[in-house]
């Protein structure tokens, strides 16, 4: 059911957070230690921000499983950022490719998704039906995971109309009306009862929102976790999230801990917004099933 991993902070070599960890996401997509199935190997994706060349994220998708992607081993370590987003997919709606693969992009945005809507395909035409015409011809995979990317984007659009300076409360209210509508399109398609799971991620390089969030509580949950501090390092694959006095200069959330340092990780509470601000500060805040 996919992993990921998200970074904000102090400039990082991307091979810090992809590579070199013990439990980092490359060997994530072969062995993924807190899944039923550990294996991703239905494609990679990396995102990454130079803020001081373009707004617009760096993006490089593949199907070829993250083990064995030569460019990707290659060029992980030749990127530093201060912002990235990396996924490895177990797919479960639509087929590989590379319109499929996260994390997606649009305009200055990116987003990640692990979770699904079951029966998806039963739904697909009346969401389409909700967006603009941008957005409905930007969508170019069969995902359930683009799909909500482009509803999020139409609701948080509709939104700025009469609030142009977006407040984390206004994003929080964007995934949650997205999910809202997401539950009350299956109800109408009689699939109310089928459980959708949405732990995403979405940056435009200067914040991170995202959330841990099921259509039922108690079933059909995702493992989200965060890490704080000075900076992130790995040395001979042992990760640790330094502390050192400087303050938190480095935010990681993952879907899955890199290293078994359980003190570093703090789980993100189920069906809660979680957001990251310009500052590094964590915004958590419960949201409604």
């Amino acid at each position: 059911m996919c992993r990921f991993v998200a970074y904000l902070g102090r400039p990082i070599i991307v091979d810090e957070l992809l590579i070199k960890p013990a439990n980092s996401l490359v060997h994530q997509s072969f062995d993924a230690g807190e899944m039923d199935e550990p294996l991703n190997g239905d494609g990679f994706g990396l995102g990454w921000y130079l803020r001081n060349i373009n707004v617009r994220p760096g993006l490089f998708r593949s199907i070829i499983p993250a083990w064995n992607n030569k460019n990707l081993l290659y060029n992980a370590a030749l990127i530093q950022t201060n912002c990235v987003f990396a996924h490895v997919r177990s797919a479960t709606e639509g087929h590989v490719s590379e319109a499929n693969t996260h994390p997606f992009h649009h305009r200055r945005f990116l987003m990640m998704h692990n979770g699904g809507i079951p029966q998806f395909r039963r739904i697909r035409r009346k969401l389409l039906s909700l967006l603009n015409d941008e957005l409905f011809e930007w969508i170019e995979g069969q995902t359930d995971s683009e799909h909500v990317f482009a509803l999020l984007m139409q609701n948080l659009y509709n939104m700025r109309k009469t609030a142009p300076d977006m407040t984390f409360d206004h994003l929080q209210q964007g995934f949650q009306d997205t999910f809202d509508t997401v539950q009350q399109l299956k109800e109408e398609a009689g699939i109310g009862h089928e459980v959708s799971t949405f732990n995403i991620m979405a940056t435009d390089g200067e914040r991170i929102a995202g959330t841990r969030y099921s259509s039922n509580p108690e079933q059909g949950t995702r493992t989200l976790y965060y890490a704080k501090g000075s900076r992130f390092q790995c040395v001979e694959g042992v990760s640790r999230m330094i502390q050192d006095g400087d303050g938190v200069q480095a935010v990681l959330i993952a879907s899955e801990k890199l290293n078994d340092e359980a003190d570093e990780w703090t789980p993100v509470p189920q069906n809660h917004f979680m957001a990251v601000d310009t500052d590094l500060k964590i915004h958590l805040r419960p949201m409604m099933p």
